[in-house]
């Protein structure tokens, strides 16, 4: 019995459409058309990415309103899309090693935690946990050089802005003048180490980050549809309430997923956004040991967070990273859905 099966059976009182699983997506049309729409996500969302990684690394705490003013008074639209290029060149491959090796986990752990006799709701659990697990530590072997080049494309020319100057005060001295180049000068100085800065740190972000996500959007997803079932049925006369009745439309259906991911976003921007900002300074910030710039530790890390700002310091860029999450899950998970609608196979390659 597969997980999807398990779904169809208690989802039997409100008509919505079944999951896919991976046997059930043409792979080629998956991932074509996943690029294209993600592409455009990320287009989209980072304007916001930029200004979280500004405030991250910022020495005084600086208002969203008043960095995007000095943005595009001393740098332009441009400036909101500094390593934009190099960014999404590292997405791509990121994000279809992340969406294979989710769907691959979430189909192969949920039919087995079905298979051992777990609930439907316990198995959906399981399964998004162990995906979302799985996926961001599999994209992080992709996408933590390419954070690290564009974080410091993103953060280059801060400094020369009247308002916000000496906000960084240990930033890389290095100029860079695009992606490859910034690629090239980091290998040269610190070798292929200097591309892995905060590997560990992003897996302990990411990894837990992701599992809480899938969690808690599984577990949102069936809440939410479980209380729309209530309201919207009626009692027969035993008293059992009948949803089979209700049939959401595809508006109700992007809604429910939406509110379901902005719930998910929440909690896990919470509890991940001292570990997001010390991996951020650790990819983009050098220290001095001797009058010699340095790659920092953690722990110096810690220490100069806490004495610019004490705990609150962790929490810069939580308003403009919480948006970002909220509208970047929102997006994602209905693109997605989305998505593997479009790239499920007709109902004659399922039975051939």
């Amino acid at each position: 019995m597969s997980l999807s099966a398990a779904e169809d059976d208690s989802r039997s009182e409100i008509h919505i459409p079944a999951d896919i699983d991976w046997h059930m997506l043409d792979k080629s049309k998956f991932f074509f058309l996943g690029a294209a729409l993600f592409s455009g996500v990320s287009a989209a969302l980072y304007p916001i990415v930029v200004l979280k990684t500004r405030q991250q690394v910022s020495s005084a705490q600086i208002s969203c309103s008043k960095m995007s003013l000095s943005i595009m008074r001393y740098e332009g639209l441009r400036g909101f899309y500094r390593g934009f290029g190099t960014s999404l060149m590292g997405t791509i491959p990121a994000r279809a090693l992340y969406m294979g090796v989710l769907e691959v986990t979430k189909s192969s752990v949920g039919t087995a935690t079905v298979r051992l006799g777990f609930s439907d709701t316990t198995a959906t659990a399981i399964a998004s946990a162990a995906a979302g697990l799985n996926s961001a530590m599999a994209a992080q072997l992709v996408w933590t050089p390419i954070d690290v080049v564009s974080q410091r494309l993103m953060v280059q020319g801060y400094n020369n802005s009247n308002s916000c100057k000496n906000a960084i005060s240990n930033v890389h001295s290095c100029r860079y003048k695009n992606g490859l180049d910034a690629f090239r000068k980091i290998l040269y100085a610190d070798g292929p180490r200097g591309l892995y800065r905060g590997f560990g740190i992003s897996i302990l972000t990411y990894a837990p980050s992701n599992a809480v996500w899938w969690t808690s959007y599984s577990l949102a997803h069936k809440l939410i549809w479980g209380g729309i079932g209530c309201s919207m049925g009626k009692k027969d006369e035993t008293g059992v309430i009948d949803g089979s009745g209700f049939k959401p439309d595809s508006r109700a259906v992007v809604a429910v997923q939406g509110l379901s991911a902005a719930m998910a976003s929440g909690v896990s921007a919470l509890i991940t956004m001292p570990l997001d900002t010390i991996k951020t300074r650790l990819q983009v910030l050098d220290g001095e040991d001797n009058g010699i710039r340095r790659p920092m530790t953690v722990l110096q890390t810690i220490r100069n967070l806490v004495k610019e700002g004490g705990l609150s310091a962790c929490y810069r860029g939580l308003g403009p990273r919480w948006a970002s999450m909220s509208m970047s899950a929102t997006t994602m998970i209905t693109t997605y859905e989305f998505l593997k609608r479009l790239s499920a196979k007709s109902q004659d390659s399922l039975s051939s």
